[in-house]
């Protein structure tokens, strides 16, 4: 069988190809006419992750994508350890960790000095972090390794839920026993789901992200101190903050400034933006931070926005329904989407399984109540982190001093959930009251479950954090910092802005 899906690196200009796979190995024999048939719209990392799963709990599956060519945009990415020990099950995890920054901590600095206010794990921030586009070709080359067919160029353009199936621009209909809607921020297939068009707000935010390699830095004397080695840095000042990484020991570098924006929404990936309005935000920070702004050449301009958590993630028939991005959206603060797309993946895949052929209205039901409640406080970490970072510096300004723990993240929580076992754990409770409800016809929406405390962010016990802050003092004495800050006051040399 031929490949279906090819991409293009254009970062800095360049027009080099990524890996393509000649032929697509054969499907694992497992056949038979009762097996479950999935269709997947959106061949992202979502989209890709419900591939494996949905294939190693022994269903037959296709993707289709609307884009005919992947191309290595963005930049960094985190994948967390609660999504990482799936990816191990399916067969994707080494690839995940040869891609991933090496540092075991990063810092978080005063804006204008550098000076570090606090240190955390990296597994604590994101877990591995790598460029998006490298994460994304992992996935799909995994997903093509398993035989599973990735229909590039392909788009949906109408949904039908009661006898599930898909019918293409070309007029074909292909059915299946469920459709899934992996298809982004800006999918289609919500629409169907809600029966109304959910429309984006301005979060007051957006970001300037720019990639680049990090031999562009190496000759200035701070910005140089980045790339040695691979390491991740946050600046945090009033109503800003900035985000540094680097991958491959400091071949790659990336920034992301995060600031006040009450543009028109515009939710793309590719919007160009100006470096130099970039710095113009940040012109009086730490020159090790700016003078890497002013060495960049190109940047993207992306708007943060916000959507109200969804009513539901499935449709009336139960036979359509919503994953990842296309479902809960999370800020990038949150350094956790692409890994909850992952969680969802699993635990639909576990649903499906249980339920088994012809009660897929019941899986899909629970895979939505079981999951609702946890990405509501994930969902919630990013905003409550972009409060505490821009804020933070108000009190330094008040003339007192930051508590490190102020400012940390708090993701710690999250990290130990098992998204397969914990479907299996709860679904005996929770689909039979599901079937309860189904009987009676009533059914329950999961926001109607909810209490109180459905935004308050879980907390790991004193123990837990002092057990922690033992092993991160370790990782730095083991791994110094590139440097701790500079003094203030101090006059220093700024390169001149890009022309």
């Amino acid at each position: 069988m031929e490949i279906i899906t090819d991409g293009i690196d254009i970062n800095n200009g360049s027009l080099d190809p990524l890996p393509i796979v000649a032929e697509m190995p054969e499907v694992d024999p497992r056949t038979g006419t009762d097996k479950l048939k999935v269709i997947i719209v959106g061949a992202g990392l979502g989209g890709c992750a419900c591939a494996m799963a949905m294939h190693y709990a022994g269903f037959e599956v296709v993707v289709y994508e609307k884009i005919k060519k992947f191309l290595r945009l963005g930049d960094s990415l985190g994948l967390g350890e609660n999504a990482l020990r799936l990816l191990d099950r399916w067969g994707c995890l080494d690839k995940i960790v040869s891609i991933g920054n090496k540092s075991p901590v990063f810092h978080m600095r005063r804006y204008d000095t550098g000076e570090i206010l606090a240190t955390q794990r990296l597994l604590d921030m994101a877990g591995y972090i790598g460029h998006r586009g490298d994460y994304h070709q992992a996935f799909i080359d995994r997903v093509m390794e398993l035989g599973i067919p990735i229909h590039m160029g392909t788009n949906v353009a109408r949904y039908n839920e009661d006898d599930p199936s898909v019918t293409l621009d070309s007029g074909e209909r292909v059915q299946a026993d469920i459709v899934i809607g992996a298809d982004g921020i800006k999918s289609m297939c919500r629409e169907l789901v809600l029966g109304f068009t959910d429309k984006p707000k301005s979060s007051g935010y957006a970001c300037y992200r720019a990639y680049m390699p990090g031999s562009k830095l190496k000759n200035d004397p701070y910005a140089k101190r980045l790339v040695e080695k691979d390491c991740m840095n946050v600046w945090i000042g009033p109503d800003l903050h900035i985000v540094q990484n680097t991958c491959k020991d400091g071949e790659e570098f990336n920034w992301i400034i995060t600031h006040k924006d009450e543009a028109d929404i515009l939710e793309s990936w590719s919007q160009p933006g100006d470096p130099k309005e970039a710095v113009k935000l940040v012109a009086d920070w730490d020159p090790t931070i700016v003078n890497a702004m002013k060495l960049t050449d190109t940047c993207l301009d992306w708007k943060i926005v916000y959507r109200e958590p969804l009513p539901t993630w499935v449709s009336k028939s139960g036979k359509v329904c919503l994953l990842g991005d296309a479902a809960h959206p999370h800020l990038p603060t949150s350094a956790q989407g692409a890994s909850q797309a992952v969680e969802d993946s699993a635990c639909l895949a576990v649903c499906l399984q249980l339920a088994g052929t012809g009660n897929v209205r019941l899986a899909t039901l629970t895979y939505e109540r079981l999951r609702y409640a946890r990405v509501l406080k994930t969902q919630k970490t990013g905003e409550d982190l972009r409060i505490r970072w821009h804020n933070a510096l108000k009190k330094v300004q008040a003339g007192e001093k930051i508590d490190p723990q102020s400012i940390e993240m708090r993701n710690a929580w999250i990290y130990p959930h098992d998204a397969e076992k914990d479907a299996r754990d709860r679904w005996p409770a929770v689909s039979t009251q599901i079937q309860r409800e189904l009987e009676v016809g009533n059914v329950i929406h999961p926001t109607d479950l909810l209490g109180p405390d459905r935004y308050d962010i879980p907390q790991i016990s004193d123990e837990e954090k002092a057990e922690i802050d033992k092993i991160v003092v370790e990782m730095v004495r083991n791994y110094p910092p590139s440097y701790t800050g500079l003094e203030r006051g101090v006059t220093v040399p700024i390169v001149s802005p890009v022309a």
